[in-house]
């Protein structure tokens, strides 16, 4: 078996000649981890009725994913670092498999909710190990060409997530959604065990339990109160309990890294400004950028009328052109000759433009959605590779597991975040414009259920598409301001320091 060293300043990576290849089978494993956060929001009046599900296991189903995830990715990170980043890829493909099997056959809410933790458990893992694969695997110009296409990769799931699962449903049964990642999976296991070399940090050091188990508790408690806090109340003992809970384990995670000596989150990386810099960036423009396009998909559902399976094709343009502009090598060029901060810069202010004028510009049509998301497109296109090398670039090679887990942990974070903000506006501005005697009503369709025919259902309407252009026009404003404050600490953390 082929092994690669990390990369030093001394010595570059061999360059394989099957790297390309490598890259193909690292992106499709990232893609079903991504499809899997979005691709089951189509299947929720199949599961309701056939499982007899109640909305709290329905919430429980999307969230177990997603709440596993999140809470596993620096430890997911680390162990790839000690054990081999190339066996966790694999590890991961296992357990993804095993679960997406399980899911696609459960009977019941509840199995289907421990399937749903178990894919969260093989998600970790190869969203880390498939990035820290990418970083021994490709250097130079090729590393940030490939980091971009990754990256682009995540992008596409998030878009398409919801169109292959309204065709799957419209032929299939539900559980095909899941049934699906399963060939997928043995082919990325065969062709990965062939291709991809072995790598791991040389100083490994024995694994840290009690810093996995503070920071997976900690980082689940944290997302948990984020997600639960819109539906549950900020203010709700069970979320400010999760959310104090969480934060005091992390705190204690940090303190013990500290001390123990081998942390499997080494702490002296956050004495780097250009680390704390390009960390601060991904939390700051995850949120604006999550938080506003969910507030669009829920404009093209409830206000224009789209099924989720429609929306989400609606939105493939913004997808398609982040891929086709990584893809060709245009945002990687593009990237080099900005700089990290310039390219943060201007792709977060071309996002920014292009959700302002699918907001402000008045249209019924599709050609203003259309010329608004390729701006967008060409914005993320240059902002989300940018990012993922900043964070990547702050520390050693040998640390690429880490970093992957420290990336997709805040990129969970800022995301969490900003559905859960930009939704609490959009409520608020809702509640604020309902007419009197809808007055409580906790969502559109509870309003527009309880409300009469004819005009009272026109300006139940329009006060949800009033409130989500306050919440998309608020989303823009936290774009710009994320992408210029990560550009402007980028910046600074790359110029010398005055003695």
């Amino acid at each position: 078996m082929t092994t690669v060293q990390p990369a030093t300043a001394a010595t570059a990576p061999t360059r394989l000649p099957r790297r390309w290849l490598i890259l193909a089978v690292l992106c499709v494993a990232q893609l079903v981890v991504v499809l899997d956060n979005t691709i089951l929001t189509v299947a929720v009046p199949v599961l309701t009725t056939e499982l007899n599900a109640t909305t709290a296991d329905v919430q429980w189903m999307i969230n177990a994913y997603a709440l596993v995830l999140s809470g596993l990715l620096l430890t997911a990170g680390s162990a790839a670092d000690r054990y081999g980043r190339r066996r966790m890829l694999l590890t991961g493909l296992v357990l993804f498999g095993v679960g997406s099997l399980a899911a696609a056959l459960a009977g019941a809410s509840g199995q289907l909710i421990a399937a749903r933790a178990g894919m969260g458990v093989g998600g970790a893992l190869l969203v880390t190990s498939t990035l820290a694969v990418a970083m021994q695997v490709f250097d130079g110009p090729e590393r940030s060409r490939a980091i971009g296409i990754w990256a682009a990769t995540s992008a596409f799931g998030f878009a398409v997530g919801p169109p292959i699962g309204g065709t799957i449903l419209a032929h299939l049964p539900w559980g095909a959604i899941f049934a699906m990642n399963v060939p997928i999976v043995v082919v990325c296991l065969l062709v990965g065990r062939a291709l991809i070399p072995e790598s791991r940090d040389p100083v490994g050091g024995r694994l840290d339990v009690l810093g996995a188990v503070l920071s997976t508790a900690g980082l689940t408690a944290v997302v948990w109160a984020i997600i639960s806090g819109p539906e549950r109340g900020w203010a709700s003992v069970g979320v400010l309990g999760a959310a104090v809970v969480g934060v005091l384990l992390l705190g204690f995670f940090v303190s013990w890294e500290r001390r123990t000596a081998h942390p499997m989150l080494d702490m002296h990386f956050f004495q780097d400004r250009r680390f704390v810099g390009a960390v601060s960036g991904v939390v700051l423009i995850t949120f604006g950028a999550t938080g506003a396009l969910f507030l669009l998909t829920q404009h093209l559902q409830f206000v224009r009328g789209y099924p989720a399976w429609e929306a989400g094709l609606r939105m493939a343009p913004f997808a398609l052109s982040i891929v086709l502009l990584n893809v060709s090598g245009v945002a990687a060029t593009a990237i080099r000759r900005l700089g990290l901060a310039a390219a943060i810069a201007v792709g977060m202010t071309l996002l920014a433009a292009g959700l302002a004028v699918v907001t402000v510009v008045p249209s019924d049509g599709y050609g203003v959605l259309l010329g608004g998301l390729l701006v967008m497109g060409v914005g993320c296109a240059l902002a989300n590779p940018a990012i993922v090398e900043a964070v990547m670039s702050a520390i050693p090679a040998e640390k690429a597991g880490a970093g992957a887990g420290v990336d997709g942990t805040m990129t969970e974070v800022g995301s969490s975040l900003g559905i859960a903000v930009l939704g609490a506006v959009l409520n608020a501005r809702f509640a604020a414009l309902l007419p009197a005697a809808l007055a409580g009503a906790g969502s559109f369709p509870a309003a527009l259920a309880a409300s009469r025919a004819g005009p009272e259902r026109e300006s139940v309407t329009a006060a949800f598409a009033s409130a989500l252009e306050t919440g998309q026009l608020v989303g823009a404003g936290a774009v710009l301001l994320g992408g210029l404050v990560a550009a402007g600490l980028l910046y600074r953390a790359d110029r010398p320091i005055s003695v």
